[in-house]
């Protein structure tokens, strides 16, 4: 979930932000820095540094290529003890929850337990009322692929002032239940009518943890731990719920709960993600978002029909071209050529990304211990593209 509302990425899509930072960042590489092919990770691990100088406290990430394994670490975990960062940190990984969410949104029709041309209001009766929106219009579909127009709650004034700004100190701990969540957006206008356009809305992947609720009679959570996490055995991944702690191992969180990228530096790492709930709760580490993704795409989780619904894309915008939007899952064409699908994820002091080529044989996740600063397109065109970026500050 991009919680976050800082410089980078207004409760937006992250993904959105890397996918437009793609082009710039290949042509900001002068040509003394583009010697390092794909699959010498020479370059993935020169980004990791450039975003530690610029500002980012740590990076680490994991990338696979072929069955083999490589490992990228620069900066710290820890400001106040210089504890590096290692490869078997967990990490929140934010919106890269949505494409769990919609795997089992998938499973379940896959069942014919429900259809993706259900509506809203056939799963939630009353729910999605009021100010012009109308659950009776929305389909599960358009949840899923943010064609829906409902507001996204955490672009909502009072929400953001207590979540984004340093009254998140005071509101850290604060539970808030799917329906609160829901219900904030609810207080707004609709983005505009269902089908006509795309907008990322965390509201959407709210309301898809609670159909899943309904159609099972069981948490969003509890459905992807046990379709998901144990039959592929990403021990590493946790829901937490209501749970502010971070499991062990893990690193610190940080962020200037600001706009600005200066002034004071503030630990973040505890908090309550039921803030974000089903579009963005989730803990993990880079093995097992490395693994979810290549057995999602090559067919381990769905069946081929679930599949091609979730690859099948909508455009996110004029300025984003090369990207388009699936059912929780964003598909990259990068400058080299190479298409990669997956998904980013920001919340309070984490930014995250996991992504593979379709044929699930190269797979890079990675994580940024702060969220105001770095370049996260930089290590994904390094990584999949042998572009170095430039030397100097990341801007």
């Amino acid at each position: 979930m991009s919680i976050r509302r800082g410089r980078r990425v207004r409760a937006a899509a992250l993904g959105v932000a890397v996918a437009a930072g793609i082009t710039a960042t290949v042509c900001a590489a002068p040509a003394s820095a583009r010697d390092a092919a794909p699959g010498s990770h020479r370059a993935t691990q020169q980004a990791m540094d450039a975003a530690v100088r610029a500002g980012v406290p740590g990076v680490v990430g994991l990338a696979q290529d072929g069955g083999r394994g490589w490992t990228g670490e620069a900066g710290v975990a820890d400001l106040r003890t210089g504890r590096e960062r290692r490869a078997e940190d967990r990490y929140r990984v934010g919106s890269i929850t949505k494409t769990f969410v919609a795997t089992v949104v998938l499973q379940l029709e896959a069942e014919g337990r429900l259809s993706l041309d259900d509506t809203v209001e056939h799963w939630l009766p009353g729910v999605v009322r009021g100010n012009g929106h109308d659950g009776t219009k929305i389909t599960l579909r358009q949840l899923l692929q943010h064609t829906s127009g409902i507001f996204n709650y955490t672009q909502d004034q009072t929400f953001g002032q207590r979540v984004f700004t340093t009254d998140f100190l005071r509101h850290r701990y604060d539970t808030y239940t799917p329906r609160q969540l829901v219900d904030i957006a609810m207080a707004h206008a609709p983005d505009f009518a269902p089908g006509t356009s795309w907008h990322y809305s965390n509201t959407n992947f709210v309301l898809a943890g609670m159909v899943i609720e309904k159609a099972t009679g069981h948490s969003y959570a509890t459905e992807i731990d046990r379709r998901v996490l144990r039959p592929l055995h990403l021990r590493s991944t946790t829901l937490p719920g209501t749970d502010s702690r971070m499991p062990r191992p893990s690193g610190r969180a940080y962020s200037k709960l600001s706009q600005q990228t200066t002034g004071r530096t503030y630990d973040v790492t505890a908090l309550n993600p039921s803030m974000a709930g089903s579009a963005g709760e989730m803990v993990s580490d880079s093995a097992d978002l490395n693994r979810f993704y290549r057995a999602l795409l090559t067919g381990e989780l769905l069946p081929q029909r679930q599949l091609k619904e979730m690859t099948t894309t909508v455009p996110v915008g004029s300025d984003t071209p090369d990207a388009g939007y699936g059912l929780g899952l964003m598909e990259n064409k990068l400058p080299c050529g190479t298409e990669v699908w997956g998904h980013d994820g920001g919340i309070h002091g984490s930014s995250s990304v996991a992504l593979t080529t379709k044929d699930g044989r190269h797979s890079l996740a990675f994580n940024f211990n702060g969220d105001w600063s770095g370049d996260s397109a930089a290590v994904v065109v390094a990584e999949f593209c042998g572009t170095a970026p430039a030397s100097g500050p990341v801007k």
